[in-house]
């Protein structure tokens, strides 16, 4: 069965099919790096991971970029309110995002190039621009170069509007304009900003617009045509709509499919500092397990609002936590690879429906039960079966607990573990070692004080078991 991808560009659902045979080019559109990242942040990292994880299983050879914007309006003014430079800033939360997809298994993508580390190659798109007549330096000596809208009659194919109905935005910038709604390709240096946050250009210094940062990097690494690009449904305008518009005013292809996620909203509003309703990913995970928040993500569609809860997300962890329970009772058999052939065709039609997770969740639950079956009735070789399928599943989305993405909380609690199970035991010793000299108030004092440590302890003629 061929991928089925509802394409945002067209509104409808499109057979997928790659520019090169055998080749994937994926542009995500990364975040800001402005502050520290939240659950809603993260979605689009977790949503396209799987997206890359499936292309992959189905035997397609993946680039995968995924970009970070580190220069912009919003850095350089929280880098001023907390008084350091903005490169310091940007660098510290890129830093704290990539520690937050490492936690949730998000598997690094083949190039993450940052906004400052191309200027050359923006400053070279916009010159193209400017010479094919869509761009024109600002005339009040700002520095500032502007995208001319009318100037390329398909502008808001993507977002399905026209200009004549589109609003400049409240904090839009309008001198030197031709239209309100042109957009910045380049800005101009202004006094107010630290010299370090401009560099060189043929209309002096200045940095980068926004949008021209993504047309340029997703050039340089996936050619002037690639197969997708994604992001969240915010991003569709208009910054979506303008990396298309200059990139194709350019005489590039660019995307030739669009996909986007929906967002995590908290009181039906879209998770963001600005609400003060985010929750940090470290925070999140104080609650319950990476690999559960990944699976309460994983577990809704792509394209489907997640209305967040810390009850949904107990939900999902107790539901995840019943598949571990299977997987750690049924027995071991050979790993069947996360391949296309070699997994069910229940979840390989689910993913192809658009990557239909949820309905992927529930054949996972269904081989859960059967697995449980299959145990109850002693059918132990067709159990472990069963749990290698799962076990393959799991690896398609990213969450399968022995993944190593997940070791380093496993390995904590299995260091506690062992460090209880050496405490407890000598203090069984002693207690044995009383009851042998018949210190029974010894022996007695020893069993209170591991009782008030919340552990149990049953004699047994094997010998004293003891359990938290």
């Amino acid at each position: 069965m061929t991928l089925r991808i509802h394409d945002s560009a067209t509104r409808q659902v499109r057979d997928f099919v790659p520019l090169h045979e055998g080749k994937v080019g994926i542009y995500l559109c990364g975040l800001t790096v402005q502050s520290e990242p939240h659950v809603g942040h993260i979605r689009s990292g977790v949503n396209f991971d799987v997206l890359q994880r499936w292309l992959r299983a189905s035997g397609y050879q993946v680039t995968f970029i995924r970009n970070t914007t580190d220069i912009d309006d919003k850095i350089l003014t929280k880098a001023e309110e907390q008084g350091r430079p903005w490169y310091n800033l940007a660098y510290e939360m890129a830093h704290e995002l990539g520690k937050a997809y490492g936690l949730l298994n998000v598997a690094r993508p083949t190039y993450e190039p940052n906004a400052t580390g191309h200027i050359p190659e923006m400053v070279e798109l916009i010159e193209l621009l400017i010479e094919r007549g869509h761009a024109y330096p600002a005339a009040d000596g700002s520095g500032d170069v502007y995208f001319d809208v009318r100037s390329w009659k398909e502008y808001g194919e993507l977002s399905g509007q026209r200009v004549d109905e589109m609003e400049a935005a409240a904090d839009a910038d309008p001198r030197g304009k031709r239209d309100p709604r042109d957009f910045a390709l380049w800005k101009g240096a202004k006094q107010s900003e630290p010299r370090t946050a401009s560099w060189p250009s043929p209309w002096g210094r200045g940095r980068p617009g926004w949008h021209i940062e993504c047309s340029a990097m997703a050039g340089k690494y996936l050619g002037e045509a690639f197969d997708i690009h994604g992001g969240g449904i915010d991003l569709r305008f208009p910054h979506h709509e303008n990396e298309q518009a200059q990139s194709r005013a350019a005489g590039h292809g660019f995307a030739n499919y669009w996909m986007h996620n929906a967002w995590i909203t908290t009181a039906g509003e879209k998770m963001s500092k600005s609400l003060g309703n985010s929750l940090l990913v470290p925070n999140v995970l104080e609650r319950v397990r990476a690999v559960e928040l990944r699976f309460y993500m994983v577990s809704a569609h792509y394209r489907s609002m997640v209305e967040f809860s810390f009850e949904a997300l107990d939900e999902a962890a107790t539901a995840f936590r019943r598949i571990e329970n299977f997987l750690d009772r049924a027995p071991e058999a050979p790993r069947i690879a996360a391949l296309r052939s070699e997994l069910p065709g229940a979840f390989s039609e689910a993913m192809d429906d658009d990557l239909g997770t949820p309905a992927a969740v529930a054949v996972i639950a269904n081989h859960v039960r059967d697995g449980n079956k299959q145990l109850a009735e002693g059918q132990s070789e067709q159990a472990a079966t069963t749990a290698a399928q799962v076990r393959a599943m799991l690896d398609v989305l990213g969450l399968d607990p022995a993944d190593e993405a997940y070791a380093t909380g496993a390995g904590e609690e299995t260091a506690l573990a062992g460090a209880v199970d050496a405490l407890v035991a000598g203090l069984l010793e002693q207690r044995t070692a009383a009851r042998a000299a018949k210190d029974f108030a010894a022996a007695d004092a020893i069993r209170d004080q591991i009782k008030a440590a919340g552990i149990q302890l049953e004699d047994t003629p094997g010998g004293t078991t003891w359990s938290i």
